[in-house]
């Protein structure tokens, strides 16, 4: 029984603890700042975000250049590697695409 009080007493405690923080209109202000850099990481962060784009790009060229590989070599008597080669393009080109779509996907959100 001393149990269920307990409980029962907490449990007032945490109602009329939310009713003082929250206003019986129900306007409650929920912060909502904009992005803002760290200060003195701005510039780091955007070389770092070049170094990242950079990267992308050397391996989009690398996958392409792979793929193209593998549809040179498999033309003779290796049909299914010149098709893995054929099938990889899209996975490339999609990849870079991305990349170079995600500054302007990512800024929809925080319009």
């Amino acid at each position: 029984m001393l149990l269920f009080d307990l409980q029962a007493a907490l449990g007032r405690l945490a109602v009329q603890a939310f009713e003082r923080m929250v206003p019986l209109d129900g306007g409650v202000r929920v912060p909502d700042p904009p992005p803002a850099p760290p200060p003195g990481l701005e510039q780091k962060i955007d070389t770092l975000l070049a170094w990242g784009k950079w990267g992308v790009l050397v391996c989009g060229v690398a996958g392409l250049f792979i793929c193209a590989g593998q549809m040179a070599i498999g033309r003779k008597n290796r049909s299914t590697f010149a098709a893995d080669g054929a099938t990889g393009i899209p996975w490339v080109l999609g990849g870079l695409s991305l990349a170079a779509t995600a500054a302007p996907i990512v800024g929809v959100f925080f319009k």
